[in-house]
């Protein structure tokens, strides 16, 4: 009998950290230090001069460079011409590389005691770096960040830093050996959230069906798991280098139809399987010519190295404030490496459970016989379950909604729903018929509702009972939409909660169920202005949202002031967030 001892777990470690090395790219020079820095001066003819030196790799726009007073008031800059390119982001534009200047006579600062000074520049390799602002102090010409005003923020929005990032960034600035450290912990604490568990009943159904014997063991249950914990956390990694590269999530970038359509079919294959309809193995000749022996491991796997990669970014993309931090650490900055890094160290210590779970729970799986039988059926419905899952998140609500009615029907008839029960049958064969009955039920009342135009498989008959209309939101899918939502509030003295949420974020349903439609928080939200950022459909319309608030993805939750000019400190909430956690948060804004 061959066993996943013929592959040891270091080489499995090794091939992947290869792969996450082979996909840092070569030139990770430009990573060091930020990508502009800025510094004035003053020339003896009283002259203000503003120098900029940009990290390799980087240049900056000749005409995004502008100042301005405290109170708004433009101040004329002269910057000299600069090369001519067609640029990627903004089209045939002048830049600068490498270095920079501005020159402002000393006319135009009579009276000023603090310049506003603003620019923005991309990378070479395509990200497109958020408009900078920055502070002068003309009597000791030190640069610092600012504080956002309405009157400065008026000719556009200057996000504050998030208290859920700001705590992050010194670890990420810090010693390489603190920042692995810091990060495998947080991903330790993140292991148990939402953003994981999908994760675990797939690890299951993989060790449950294991094996040329179909027997799960200890040896295997580690190599498999920690196969499938390394290629995730190999996946995380990705994330980094993406959002480096193109300044995308790389999780939102695969949310396409495409991307979940191929994504189900793999879990429908592994259900199908599950049932006995056929075997997933590699052929005896390529696994004799890889595994070194017939029927080695190599296929089982493999196949874990794919699921753990796929499925950390397709099946539970929701955003959590360190991968947040971390993905807009390396969009701004360009860090790929430490980026990398931290990703990669939160993407272990998320998959240290599982680990543990695959090595030490495969002795509570079930051995070859009838009740194996059963397991694999009921992980078959499981992957089905994520399946529909992931379909649902591309097809309408109602269309997911009968998808799992079908589920829940087919699951009620393979538990006994229909079968006859006969006076010698035990207990377990008469509970497995109730339980099949139930399911049964259960699908015909999501069938109700989803003929009926309902979405939520927890209240599928909600039309019924005359449910209360939630408060009215505005619905904005690009900047332009969203600063027509703005000015039609300002004058009205209510905050603004901007809440960016897709329709593939399972974590923004849960918020909208359980947070949103709280009666304490929707009474709280009276008196604020709900704008929901839907950034669903990828593209430079969800991307522009996005990088207008440094946002790495969604669920995020934002309050700006009654102009939309400036972010309430203290607010913002990314990831899952609980009502009483979001109820103080309207205390602090004293809604």
């Amino acid at each position: 009998m061959s066993s996943a001892s013929s592959i040891s777990p270091r080489r499995v470690a090794l091939i992947l950290l290869a792969l996450v090395c082979a996909a840092l790219p070569a030139d990770r020079g430009r990573a060091e230090g930020a990508p502009f820095a800025l510094t004035a001066q003053r020339d003896p003819d009283g002259t203000l001069r503003l120098a900029w030196r940009m990290a390799p790799g980087i240049h900056l726009y000749r005409d995004r460079i502008s100042a301005a007073t405290e109170t708004g008031q433009a101040v004329p800059v002269a910057t000299p011409p600069g090369h001519m390119e067609d640029d990627p982001n903004f089209g045939p534009t002048e830049i600068y590389r490498t270095h920079a200047t501005a020159t402002i006579a000393p006319g135009a600062l009579a009276g000023v005691s603090r310049l506003v000074v603003r620019y923005q520049g991309c990378a070479e390799r395509g990200i497109c770096y958020p408009p900078a602002r920055r502070t002068v102090d003309l009597a000791t010409l030190a640069v610092q960040m600012p504080a956002a005003t309405p009157a400065v923020a008026a000719a556009g929005w200057d996000p504050a830093p998030s208290a859920e990032t700001v705590p992050l960034l010194p670890a990420l600035t810090g010693l390489l050996p603190v920042l692995v450290v810091t990060f495998f912990g947080l991903g330790l604490l993140l292991a148990f959230t939402p953003c994981v568990l999908p994760m675990v009943p797939i690890l299951a159904g993989m060790l449950a069906g294991s094996g040329p014997d179909q027997s799960p063991m200890r040896g295997r249950g580690f190599v498999l798991s920690a196969t499938y914990a390394l290629a995730m956390a190999t996946a995380y990694a990705a994330l980094g280098v993406a959002a480096s590269w193109s300044g995308l999530n790389l999780q939102m970038a695969l949310q396409t139809p495409v991307a979940l359509s191929a994504m189900a079919a793999v879990f429908v294959v592994l259900g199908l399987a599950s049932f006995g309809l056929f075997d997933l193995r590699l052929p005896a000749a390529l696994t004799a010519r890889f595994a070194g022996r017939p029927g080695g491991a190599l296929g089982p796997v493999s196949g874990a190295a794919i699921l753990g990669f796929t499925s950390a970014l397709i099946v539970g993309p929701c955003v959590t404030p360190p991968l947040a931090a971390a993905l807009l650490y390396v969009a701004q900055t360009g860090d790929i490496g430490r980026g990398a890094a931290a990703l990669f160290a939160l993407g272990l210590g998320m998959g240290l459970p599982l680990v543990l779970v695959g090595t030490f729970g495969t002795r509570l799986l079930p051995r070859s016989g009838p009740w194996l039988r059963v397991t694999n059926r009921i992980f078959g419905f499981v992957f089905l379950g994520l399946a529909v899952s992931l379909v649902g998140r591309a097809v309408p609500a109602p269309a997911a909604l009968a998808l799992w009615a079908a589920l829940a029907i087919g699951g009620g008839v393979f538990a006994g729903a229909f079968d006859r029960l006969s006076p010698t049958d035990g207990a377990v064969r008469r509970l497995g018929k109730a339980t099949g009955i139930l399911a049964v039920v259960y699908g015909a009342t999501l069938a109700v509702g989803a003929a009926a135009g309902q979405d939520d498989p927890l209240r599928p008959l909600a039309f019924t009972a005359g449910a209360q209309a939630p408060e009215a939101e505005t619905v904005v899918h690009s900047t332009a939409e969203l600063d027509a939502a703005l000015a039609g509030n300002r004058g009205s003295g209510r905050p603004v909660l901007i809440a960016f949420s897709a329709a593939w974020c399972t974590a923004c349903r849960t918020i909208e169920r359980t947070v949103l439609a709280d009666p304490a928080v929707r009474e709280k939200l009276r008196g604020v202005t709900v704008i929901r950022a839907d950034i669903t459909a990828p593209g430079p319309p969800s991307e522009g949202l996005m990088r207008r608030f440094q946002v790495a993805g969604p669920p995020t939750l934002i309050f700006l002031d009654d102009r939309g000019s400036a972010e309430i400190a203290g607010t913002r909430s990314t990831g899952e967030v609980s009502a009483a956690e979001f109820r103080r948060v309207l205390d602090r804004l004293g809604a």
